[in-house]
């Protein structure tokens, strides 16, 4: 199993926004300008970008969807503590 992975990601504090975004990026959308416009997590201002980090670093829900989810497909809407995500995973090794 990888232990490291990179990823982008959109956080909002509701569902029925993240599933509008991720209709967005199914149909063709930006992930970084999306990120950019409604994430309301630090990394929204470099596109969503959370850089490279280990397996368990992130909340079990995001984790899980990260570490066994599609590469380079938006993935969501997964629910943490936080609030919604949609995710972008770019690699895993």
């Amino acid at each position: 199993m990888a232990k490291k992975a990179a990823a982008l990601h959109i956080l909002v504090k509701d569902k029925s926004q993240a599933t509008s975004l991720l209709d967005q990026l199914k149909k063709g959308a930006n992930f970084q300008t999306l990120a950019k416009k409604y994430s309301q997590c630090p990394s929204g201002k470099r596109g969503g970008d959370l850089g490279e980090f280990r397996h368990g670093d992130m909340a079990p829900p995001f984790d899980k969807a990260v570490f066994s989810g599609e590469l380079l497909r938006p993935l969501g809407p997964i629910k943490t503590k936080f609030g919604w995500h949609i995710i972008k995973v770019l690699y895993r090794n």
